[in-house]
């Protein structure tokens, strides 16, 4: 079963509740965070679910998340294997850059997929300040979020009466494409 149709049966199976809505988005954010808002979107846009309650639990679901990254980094920097690169000079020059571009860093890779997970769990392991971490995450979740959302739910109020459960598929395809296109502009970056 995909993750678009589980998702949407638990949604469903949510009856109603505003309280196991925000919990089953929160989750879902924590699984996949761009397909969620998606599906999340298009839910919305089918009335399934009120739109402050979804961009609130969405917003909600990908800071934790976040904030759980880079947690985790932090964490990893104190166990006593990892601790000693913390400062080593072997990581030292890419504790620089990310020092030296840090709310760029940590803004951008809001808008490319695969990056958050190296980026925010290496600012947690570098110790990088929270505060800052934070507020820049909330102001990036709120740009990408709003308008992935935004897209999804216009989306899926043009397709409704067009396309009907194909829709489904189509959206899918999309964040699949835009995955894609930001995979290989990585990939080419990197090789430059």
């Amino acid at each position: 079963m995909s993750f678009s149709l589980w998702f949407s049966h638990l949604i469903g199976g949510a009856g109603g509740s505003t309280a196991l809505l925000a919990l089953v988005i929160v989750l879902g954010t924590f699984v996949l965070e761009d397909p969620t808002t998606v599906i999340v979107g298009v839910l919305a846009s089918d009335g399934v679910i009120p739109v402050p309650l979804a961009l609130l639990a969405l917003y909600g679901g990908i800071v934790v998340g976040d904030l759980g990254l880079y947690l985790l980094g932090r964490l990893a920097s104190t166990h006593p294997r990892l601790a000693r690169y913390v400062d080593h000079d072997f990581v030292a020059p890419l504790r620089a850059w990310l020092e030296s571009r840090y709310v760029l860093t940590i803004f951008s890779a809001r808008f490319i997929p695969g990056s958050r997970l190296p980026t925010y769990t290496a600012s947690g392991f570098f110790r990088s300040p929270l505060s800052t971490f934070v507020l820049t995450a909330l102001v990036a979740t709120s740009i990408w979020t709003t308008l992935l959302f935004s897209a999804a739910y216009w989306f899926g109020n043009l397709t409704t009466e067009w396309v009907g459960p194909a829709r489904w598929g189509i959206a899918i395809g999309c964040v699949a494409l835009l995955f894609l296109l930001a995979r290989r502009n990585l990939l080419k970056q990197r090789r430059a």
